[in-house]
């Protein structure tokens, strides 16, 4: 039997469970998802629901399971099932919209016990074939949110109950144990405790404010993408955070994007000419960048090109902002200001394929060093039924497409094909990651652009002195580095890499004489790139020791009569060790810095 099944089929258990328990209550939509199923309610004016109302619901489900209720399919044309949902505005909604797309039947599940009609929906299935097929230990109710009615903030809010559902008890239990995992390594808990980054709506919701040792992880990784990629033969560029509308027009993300994008600001007068009630004397309408390839695009057409100046490898640490719903917003893995690793190559047809191989080696490269060697690859194509949603000619897809695919397999890469999957200006390579958990992340990917060289008329001069059209690579390899940073912190549990923590040693003073050693052997670790710091605080030692523990710095120094005597013989605490490690000062400097210089992942010495 089919775990989906299973789950839609429970979904519609619980719809009843609900209808029973609550009178008058509407039905919306209740989909199967990954880890199990939702359904969204109108409950009648005055009845709210909690996460204590849950067991309640549980129970009567688990009754209705023993009811030995059968799953009846049945076709009823538009009007009948118009009909028989007249009282469901939420059905007859769904059903006006099969009708306006040409449907002139549509599918019902009638839940029936010994002959008896218990509670219908309209719904293409498949279901289990009965009640008793369903696992009544294999399920729990887990929590109750807020949903706008098919996810339009304009329209009604509806109350979510969300599920977990398996196969049977031992499935459940081990998903409960890994929530309880993924909870402990949360980086929105994480990220407060360890004093990373703070979000807060006097400023903008879904916008980061990175504090003092986050602001300094940031700045780690930033210099080793800069270093990265001018060692790779990449050049830096740089652009605005708006541009003017027409750029926007031209480039195809007014029309395609639009649901994306903050709308148009007023830039031909001040804020205080606004106020005043003032019109403006020139019109000028910008919008706030989505993402920052159409700057790239109008600096490549600045001059004519050559094919001897191709490839062009432009790369920009580039800060772009989308429009979330504040629904969806959560913590940094959805924000609405992040800043992407970006790169745009732009190149001869001759010259994708080893462009391609670079880049997928690159991001291979640069995921291990933050510790990823687990992940697979989506390679998305277009549609071949549909062809006419996707910009560019039958040649640059077959071609693109099929450089992609035979990258993919010279590096041994595991992919998956998803055909129709393409974005509409191009196929693309996703990479995803698999945590320490297990959960798969989408960060890196690598996309063709049919559209951008079209759209703004890109050529270069070939080698026969004839205009050419070129080809378009965008890339980020990390993705967002908001996102990329919560994928870490959770992955490693907030114990980040010893090479990007932002604080990898913490110094402590035993007594105020011992305050200015401290500060001196701190001064030689930052002479060496390691990132120190001095507690010299009042607190007791065993204190100061928890509190370094708790912030996860990888070693611990205590510095006393005794280490100031002999620093030969220095006590190294090891975050996530029971044992201390003996070292003298030099030798723990020089292997600090040899950690670094290798990319050292764990804390061990």
């Amino acid at each position: 039997m089919e775990l989906e099944q299973i789950r839609h089929s429970l979904s519609h258990v619980m719809a009843q469970a609900v209808t029973e328990l609550y009178p008058g209550v509407k039905v919306a939509i209740g989909p199967a998802i990954d880890t199990g199923f939702y359904y969204d309610f109108e409950f009648p004016t005055g009845v709210t629901l909690s996460t204590d109302d849950l067991p309640k619901i549980e129970e009567k489900m688990k009754e209705i399971l023993k009811s030995k209720q059968t799953f009846v399919r049945e076709e009823l044309s538009i009007e009948e099932a118009k009909k028989m949902f007249a009282d469901q505005k939420y059905k007859v909604e769904l059903i006006e919209d099969l009708a306006k797309n040409g449907e002139t039947q549509v599918s019902i599940y009638k839940n029936e016990a010994n002959g008896e009609l218990k509670f219908v929906d309209l719904c293409r299935g498949p279901h289990v074939n009965g009640t008793d097929e369903l696992p009544s230990d294999g399920f729990r109710l887990n929590k109750v949110a807020g949903a706008y009615w098919r996810g339009d903030e304009n329209r009604e809010m509806l109350t979510r109950i969300y599920a977990l559902a398996f196969a049977d008890k031992a499935a459940l239990e081990q998903h409960l144990n890994f929530l309880v995992e993924a909870e402990k390594r949360d980086h929105r808990k994480l990220g407060k405790e360890l004093e990373l980054f703070h979000i807060d709506e006097m400023v903008g919701k879904g916008l980061v404010l990175w504090l003092p040792k986050g602001a300094l992880l940031w700045r780690v990784m930033e210099e080793y993408w800069y270093k990265k990629h001018l060692r790779s033969g990449y050049e830096l560029v740089r652009t605005p955070h708006i541009g003017n509308r027409k750029l926007w027009e031209t480039s195809g993300h007014w029309g395609f994007y639009n649901d994306s994008m903050y709308p148009t600001m007023e830039v031909g007068q001040s804020l205080g000419a606004a106020q005043k009630g003032e019109k403006a004397k020139v019109k000028e309408e910008y919008l706030i960048k989505p993402m920052n390839c159409p700057f790239h695009v109008i600096m490549y057409g600045s001059k004519l090109r050559s094919y001897r100046e191709l490839p062009i490898r432009w790369a920009e640490m580039g800060t772009v902002y989308r429009y979330e719903q504040s629904g969806e917003l959560s913590g940094l893995t959805r924000v609405r200001g992040f800043t992407q690793d970006d790169a745009h190559i732009i190149c001869t047809k001759e010259q994708v394929k080893e462009e391609l191989l670079r880049v997928a080696k690159f991001i291979i490269e640069m995921l291990t060093d933050f510790g990823f060697k687990d992940y697979k690859i989506s390679l998305s194509v277009r549609d071949p039924e549909n062809t006419v949603k996707y910009a560019g000619n039958d040649e640059g897809w077959a071609h693109t497409e099929k450089v992609l695919e035979e990258v993919a397999t010279e590096l041994n890469l595991d992919y998956s094909k998803e055909v129709g999957e393409a974005a509409f200006y191009g196929p693309k390579l996703d990479f995803k990651l698999k945590d320490a958990i297990g959960r798969t992340w989408q960060c890196s990917t690598l996309q063709f652009d049919f559209n951008l060289p079209e759209r703004f008329d890109l050529t270069f001069i070939n080698d026969k002195g004839e205009t050419e059209r070129p080809y378009m690579l965008h890339r980020a390899l990390l993705g967002s580095f908001e996102r990329f940073i919560g994928v870490m912190i959770e992955n490693f549990a907030g114990a980040l890499p010893f090479w990007v923590v932002p604080e990898q040693v913490r110094l402590i003073s035993v007594a105020d004489k011992h305050i200015d050693k401290v500060k001196e052997l701190q001064a030689e670790l930052a002479a060496i790139d390691v990132r120190a710091k001095a507690d010299s605080s009042s607190e007791t030692i065993g204190n100061k020791i928890r509190k370094a523990a708790g912030d996860k710095v990888p070693y611990t120094v205590v510095i006393g009569d005794k280490e100031i005597e002999n620093l030969n013989e220095l006590n190294i605490k090891v975050f996530g060790s029971k044992d201390n490690v003996l070292l003298s000062w030099d030798d723990f400097k020089g292997k600090l810095v040899g950690k670094n210089q290798n990319k050292d992942i764990d804390y061990s010495i």
